[in-house]
């Protein structure tokens, strides 16, 4: 059996994948198509999915600044929305009941908040992913998505305690002196070393921290995601995050596929499910209106808002508690988990093209931005520098050193993750805040002395999108950038980068030059 899941889930996400959608949209046509075939899942699946999301929430744990969760965009933003979807939820729901329209006529208006209640969340899982994908975690607008969908899930957990009639154990105090362990841990994970007791690591904290949390009454997702941050800022978080990228990535299959197997639906089922996906855009447009009332620059907003247009894995968890407890019908079950697999499709597929989307209606998206702006949304300039260097990882940092100190040039790098540059700014670099795919900071900077721009981001298509920035504000300089693989080598010079560089081709050329002396020594 589990031979037949792993067969129809490649063949379903291969095929998507060959018309250029996400491959997840496959796994969820995968889930469908084996129920319909008559397939049983069995434990398997279920312990797949759990581990999956298990270690999704631990490596948003590992990259979650716990600070970022009392800004006023991100704790403002998340309740603020979900308690005007539960709103309009209710009102719309009680309308389409007086209206007739069946699954929505037996509802009052305690079942109507409760299914208002469910839509209000955005998925972590799909969210994340597709953050993840195109390397946007680190950026603002993915730190304010993964900052609202954490306190979402905060609410989702204290729902299923308090449904749950069961409250945690006193033990439960004792979980506020966890962080008195950081010390300890940061040391373990220093001694696994880079191999495969680094992942191996990672499970067991992620696994152990959420069984300590169930043993006291609260659910383990939540052991996962606090532990993680507890571990945020260590030497090893970042190192430990990678570690377990495929891990996730394999396993959260299952959690796609399981959610085909919840039941299969009616003609009628499906109806009630698509109107609630014709709500997702009216979903997104809200979090872009309330984000901008809260000061976030207009493209923040809008990317963020597109992050969180899909509905929730624990919109089902809400569901399946309410019809436990017989507040809702056994339908409604079902109609979620179709209106989850349609938003995830929705935002698959609206989140590919994001970027261009925004370009295309920067100026009406703009209109809504707020007068005011926050400070943590400058647009700097990079003063007298004639180089750019976009990107300042390993790659970055080394081409910043080779301009700047061999070749006396006036550099500047540019980075989109903050707390990099606090490093490279104590480590003496010129380094500004600027995300290479935004157009409105290429339109801001002043480009006639800039010469040459490296792009040294490891995803090539954040290169891919930021030359046709570049073509849009008229740049006539040189630019350079890096490619893992031959087929993205070809891609990024069709694009109109001038010169682009093999990363792994060019090691051993770059290690010869660099050790030649050794061997001209006598």
């Amino acid at each position: 059996m589990d031979y037949i899941w792993v067969a129809v889930a490649f063949i379903c996400g291969y095929l998507v994948k060959q018309i250029a959608l996400p491959p997840l949209i496959g796994y969820l046509a995968a889930g469908f198509a084996l129920h319909a075939l008559g397939v049983q899942p069995d434990a398997s699946l279920q312990t797949l999915s759990d581990l999956g999301i298990t270690l999704l929430l631990f490596t948003i744990g590992l990259k979650l600044n716990i600070r970022s969760l009392f800004k006023i965009e991100i704790w403002a933003g998340a309740s603020g929305h979900m308690a005007a979807i539960v709103l309009l939820t209710t009102v719309n729901s009680l309308v389409l009941g007086y209206v007739g329209l069946k699954y929505f006529v037996d509802l009052n208006w305690q079942s109507a908040a409760l299914i208002g209640f469910a839509v209000s969340f955005s998925s972590t899982v799909c969210a994340i992913k597709i953050l993840e994908e195109r390397g946007e975690l680190r950026l603002r607008h993915g730190q304010v998505a993964i900052g609202i969908l954490v306190i979402q899930d905060i609410a989702a957990v204290l729902f299923v305690t308090l449904a749950s009639g069961k409250a945690p154990s006193a033990w439960a105090l004792l979980l506020f002196g966890l962080p008195l362990l950081r010390p300890v841990l940061g040391k373990v994970l220093q001694r696994c070393g880079h191999g495969e007791m680094l992942p191996l690591a990672g499970f067991f904290l992620a696994l152990s921290f959420g069984e300590l949390f169930e043993l006291v009454g609260l659910k383990a997702h939540l052991g996962a995601i606090v532990i993680g941050a507890l571990l945020s800022g260590q030497g090893k978080a970042s190192e430990l995050s990678k570690s377990l990228l495929g891990f996730k990535d394999i396993f959260l299959i299952g959690f796609f596929l399981s959610i085909g197997f919840t039941a299969l639906p009616t003609v009628d089922m499906l109806g009630v499910a698509l109107i609630m996906a014709i709500a997702l855009p009216i979903k997104a447009g809200m979090f872009f209106v309330w984000l901008t009332r809260l000061k976030l620059r207009s493209r923040t907003a809008f990317l963020s808002a597109i992050s969180l247009a899909n509905y929730s894995e624990f919109g089902l968890i809400v569901c399946a508690v309410s019809v436990g407890y017989g507040l809702l019908a056994q339908e409604w079950l079902v109609i979620m988990a179709l209106a989850v697999s349609l938003s995830f499709v929705f935002s698959a597929l609206i989140n590919a093209n994001a970027h261009r989307l925004y370009s295309r209606w920067t100026h009406y998206i703009k209109s809504f931005e707020h007068s005011e702006r926050l400070p943590e949304d400058p647009l700097p300039e990079p003063g007298n520098a004639n180089i750019l260097v976009v990107g300042m990882g390993r790659v970055g940092m080394g081409a910043y050193d080779a301009f700047h100190d061999h070749l006396q040039k006036n550099v500047c790098g540019v980075d989109a993750d903050k707390e990099r540059i606090v490093i490279q700014r104590q480590a003496g670099r010129h380094v500004i805040l600027g995300d290479a795919e935004d157009p409105d900071f290429w339109a801001h900077i002043n480009l006639t002395s800039i010469r040459l721009i490296i792009f040294s981001m490891p995803n090539y298509l954040d290169s891919l999108e930021a030359v046709e920035q570049l073509k849009h504000v008229g740049y006539q300089g040189k630019t350079a950038g890096i490619a893992q693989y031959e087929d993205q080598k070809t891609l990024l010079l069709d694009a109109g980068i001038d010169e682009v560089f093999d990363y792994f081709a060019k090691v051993g050329t770059g290690l010869a030059e660099q050790s030649i002396h050794l061997a001209e020594e006598k």
